[in-house]
């Protein structure tokens, strides 16, 4: 998938893609937490527990748990 630039409304929101909703299953009313990371915004899908089961199984972490590791 292509990047793209969006928009940020004068309420300073902003409409996912269709294609990037459908990729990482986001519906309507869903909860998504933000943070802050290396000067990114990432937003996150509250998942329940259910739903977590698996989640990250084809995810290469491990760049993220070694950094982890190092800082105090």
């Amino acid at each position: 998938m292509q990047s793209q630039a969006l928009t940020i409304s004068p309420k300073y929101q902003v409409v996912i893609p269709q294609e990037v909703r459908a990729q990482i299953g986001l519906v309507p009313g869903q909860r998504v937490r933000w943070l802050i990371h290396e000067g990114m915004l990432v937003l996150v899908p509250v998942l329940t527990i259910d739903e977590m089961r698996g989640y990250l199984k084809d995810h290469d972490i491990r760049l993220i748990r070694d950094k982890e590791k190092f800082e105090p």
